[in-house]
């Protein structure tokens, strides 16, 4: 059930997971912000009123569980003793104002760090999407709404020169929108495997001729000698 059909995302920041954690009702969110509604005694409620209490009671007690959900372990620790979610609301937004400023810093040297990558010679295929998606996965857990396609783009644009063949190939022949990253790197992949496979049988040519030669020298040499 997406946001549209009443219910929110809380973003949980565990290590090695996506920016979207679990789905929030919006009915629910009344109670995180405000708390349960204050009621005078339940000696004076009505059987009715009463009852709303409860279902108000069990709706927070579902939001204290989405919000546990939410947060990073260490965290978690520290928001056990809150009794409703409110309380937990209230904790987990002082202890992340601090971190505001500090977080938007990092995506900003993040962003920075990406908008530079390039391809190192002699870097590997494997090496250089590893530290492509290491950055791009660092910036979506700050916050950075970084879809794949922005990475695709980025990697074609910043591989060395030797796959220029190759990228305008899947440019021209790929809906890059829709390709995924997984299917790049195999491509990619493929390629540098034709070159390396292409380099090897170029040296062993090489060694094969230079024996070759080396050899007819040899006897050529020998023959005059006996002269």
């Amino acid at each position: 059930m997406g946001e549209e059909e009443g219910e929110m995302r809380i973003g949980k920041k565990n290590k090695g997971e996506g920016d979207e954690g679990p789905c929030l009702r919006r009915e629910y969110w009344g109670l995180v912000e405000n708390g349960i509604p204050a009621t005078t005694g339940e000696a004076d409620l009505t059987e009715g009123q009463r009852k709303a209490v409860e279902d108000q009671k069990l709706k927070d007690l579902k939001a204290k569980n989405y919000l546990f959900q939410a947060v990073d372990r260490s965290i978690l620790e520290t928001i056990l003793n809150k009794d409703t979610s409110k309380n937990i609301w209230d904790s987990l937004k002082q202890k992340y104002q601090g971190t505001t400023r500090v977080n938007r810093a990092q995506l900003q040297a993040l962003r920075k760090e990406f908008e530079i990558l390039h391809m190192k010679a002699g870097e590997s295929v494997n090496e250089y999407f590893a530290r492509t998606l290491t950055i791009a996965n660092k910036m979506r857990l700050h916050g950075e709404k970084l879809g794949d396609v922005l990475v695709i783009e980025k990697v074609l644009r910043s591989m060395t020169s030797k796959f220029d063949y190759v990228v305008c190939s899947i440019e021209e022949s790929h809906d890059l929108d829709s390709m995924s990253i997984d299917k790049l790197q195999s491509s990619l992949l493929m390629h540098e495997q034709h070159m390396n496979d292409h380099v090897t049988k170029e040296q062993a040519l090489k060694v094969t001729y230079d024996e070759s030669s080396g050899g007819r020298g040899h006897r050529r040499g020998s023959f005059r000698g006996r002269d």
